[in-house]
């Protein structure tokens, strides 16, 4: 395997990961199984202190094995049954008797969950109290950084801080290009096909199962057409029905994990079931599905570097990008097609939030892949926005670029209102049903 093949299994195995529940409620509930296993013994008190980010993506999201919703229930269930070896699948030793017990923790309210003034956008720590012995753990950067362990105030691990999150890159120093993701997409080594085909698998598993049960809001199972129906079966429609299912079934909490992609469960969704979906359709054999899904991961991973993890532009909108490129991929086109592809999403979907982890993430998923089709088919169709078209630039690069700075600078006061409208409601809701008891 050449240098740059290497490089790019290298930033795969570090952004393509299996993760089971929402990623950032199960970041908190990593924290806390670590914190607990320091601590050595079950907490009497858990404190959780977390990013606006990571606070707005918990909050509404149902956690696996719990059946229940929230940053708190997390950190219980993490601290009582946690493996902190398992990473992001950290909740799946959870069992009933676990989840009941986590539960107890909330009614007790021995569990508190609140904001950090730390200047992270991916933040979360985790304080476990026992007797007078308490554990902490704090995770930066990214869903599995963890930065400092520390118990009774003596430090037990720490980055050093001058040392950067492992899926962090200089900028100058950031190796993916558009151009050099398509070479190597276009001649994979085998051991990125593995890699990829193993991603098709957990996803299109997700995807299908999603379709079939009561998930979430339902928006895939509910856009599949019976007799007499105003909707299709055409292969758009069905890419758009298995994308959604698959997000219904994860924001409902089922114990089924999938690969993410750049820290996110629905982004690892977005990004490769559209193209499974065509590919199942148009009859593609594995060798073209494979390197079309290659396509569409690493092409999202290369817009999220600038965009960064967490922000208020809907990650859905760089995984579907990354879609409509593997779909030109899949479909016989080239490059410069590639690059249109990416200058017809930015023209249509810039600007769509992030209003936190919840079922209508399923609602964004499936705009967002019909946006990927239609991008992809006036792409190869030789047709994309120019340089007088909004943020859009005259080449693809240009146009990623205009999209993070939207995303980080942009939109940054927009994130502040998000969360402010989130809370509030929060807090008129608690009190509304407080009067009701």
């Amino acid at each position: 395997m050449d240098a740059f093949s290497a490089i790019c299994m290298q930033i795969l195995r570090s952004e393509v990961v299996p993760a089971l529940g929402c990623t950032e409620p199960v970041a908190v509930a990593l924290a806390a199984a670590l914190a607990a296993r320091d601590l050595g013994g079950e907490p009497e008190r858990i404190e959780v202190l977390v990013s606006g980010n990571l606070f707005k993506n918990g909050m509404g999201v149902m956690v696996p094995g719990t059946g229940r919703a929230g940053l708190d229930i997390a950190a219980a269930a993490g601290a009582l049954g946690g493996d902190p070896e398992l990473g992001l699948e950290v909740l799946r030793p959870i069992t009933p008797d676990i989840a009941e017990r986590a539960a107890t923790m909330l009614d007790e309210n021995r569990v508190s969950v609140g904001l950090s003034d730390s200047p992270k956008t991916l933040y979360a720590e985790a304080i476990l109290r026992r007797g007078d012995d308490y554990a902490r753990t704090v995770l930066e950067d990214a869903h599995t950084h963890v930065t400092l362990r520390q118990l009774n105030g003596k430090t037990l691990y720490k980055v050093d801080e001058i040392a950067v999150s492992p899926e962090a890159v200089v900028e100058s120093e950031w190796p993916l290009s558009l151009a050099n993701i398509w070479e190597f997409a276009s001649n994979p080594p085998q051991e990125a096909v593995d890699f990829i085909r193993a991603a098709i698998d957990l996803n299109a598993a997700a995807g299908d199962e999603g379709l079939k049960g009561d998930y979430g809001l339902q928006v895939g199972k509910s856009l599949t057409p019976h007799a007499n129906d105003i909707l299709g079966d055409d292969a758009a429609s069905y890419a758009v029905r298995l994308t959604a299912g698959g997000s219904d079934l994860r924001m409902a909490g089922a114990m089924m994990p999938v690969m993410s992609n750049s820290g996110s469960g629905n982004q690892g969704l977005a990004c490769t079931l559209p193209v499974v979906a065509i590919a199942r359709r148009i009859g593609a054999d594995d060798d073209r599905l494979i390197k079309a899904v290659l396509v569409s991961h690493l092409v999202s991973i290369h817009i999220k570097h600038y965009v960064g993890k967490l922000s208020a532009l809907c990650g859905a909108i760089t995984a579907s990008t990354g879609a409509s490129c593997g779909l030109v991929h899949l479909l016989g086109g080239d490059v410069a097609a590639m690059g249109r592809a990416i200058r017809n999403m930015s023209g249509d979907l810039a600007g769509m939030i992030c209003d936190g982890a919840k079922y209508t993430c399923a609602l964004k998923v499936a705009s967002t892949t019909d946006a990927a089709i239609k991008a992809a088919r006036l792409a190869l169709n030789n047709h994309a926005p120019g340089y007088d078209n909004g943020i859009v630039d005259d080449d693809a690069e240009s146009s990623i670029h205009h999209l993070a700075t939207l995303a980080c600078e942009g939109m940054a006061h927009t994130d502040k209102v998000i969360l402010d409208i989130m809370m509030n409601k929060k807090a008129k809701h608690e009190a509304e049903q407080g009067k009701g008891k």
